[in-house]
């Protein structure tokens, strides 16, 4: 319901901003729901119950979530206020490693398109700190997610998930320099948010497979199977 509702505004309220960001994270939400039905599912079908590992490792699965999500929460700001192109070269943006940027316009939530709260437009000053800012958070979570790749191998648990967290991550460093450098090509740009739904996907499949060792042990259904012969 509240998707429709934010679809309807963002109709309505012609591209605004903050409406547009909410009703992508609403998207979101909802593929991670459906990911969790899934694979709740699957492990029942299986008689299979969440792998257990530590307590430290199973923190940095759930903080490297939060990054993520924190970072696709600021790209879908970068999208919605058209800021890409504000930095058309990399490693620094417009010549320099710390242009000249206006974060108290760039981060000024609610207001329409293009503008500012006051009526008077947004300067490039105020989108480049939009785009400054998601790509500084990239390197973050980029680390982020090796970090966690390398402690689930070294682990040797959930492999399927770390192979595809890897796979994503090197994924979303392409498209993503593909959007800065070759000018916001449409296909750069759905790739990266498709690899962006799909890193929440994998994350909360990672999630939803794993519970720390110290957390009480739970009960192991029998798979649907064994129910059946039974």
């Amino acid at each position: 319901c509240l998707q429709g509702a934010f679809g309807a505004l963002t109709v309505t309220m012609k591209l605004f901003p903050a409406i547009v960001t909410l009703h992508l994270i609403g998207g979101l939400v909802l593929l991670a729901l459906l990911c969790v039905q899934a694979v709740r599912h699957t492990h029942w079908a299986q008689g299979k119950t969440p792998a257990r590992i530590s307590p430290a490792l199973r923190s940095g699965l759930i903080w490297t979530g939060v990054l993520v999500a924190l970072q696709v929460v600021l790209g879908g700001w970068v999208s919605t206020n058209y800021a890409v192109l504000a930095c058309t070269t990399f490693p620094t943006c417009q010549g320099s490693w710390w242009p000249a940027m206006d974060f108290a316009q760039g981060f000024q939530v609610w207001r329409k398109l293009g503008m500012l709260q006051d009526g008077s437009h947004i300067s490039f000053a105020g989108l480049t700190a939009i785009h400054y800012v998601h790509r500084l958070m990239a390197y973050v979570v980029l680390a982020a997610l090796l970090a966690l790749v390398w402690r689930l191998r070294k682990a040797a648990v959930l492999g399927a998930p770390a192979r595809w967290l890897l796979a994503l991550a090197l994924a979303q460093l392409i498209t993503g320099l593909s959007n800065v450098v070759l000018g916001w090509p449409l296909v750069a740009a759905v790739l990266h948010t498709g690899g962006a739904a799909a890193l929440v996907v994998v994350l909360t499949w990672a999630l939803v497979s794993s519970r720390s060792a110290s957390a009480p042990q739970e009960f192991s259904a029998p798979s649907r199977a064994s129910r059946v012969s039974a």
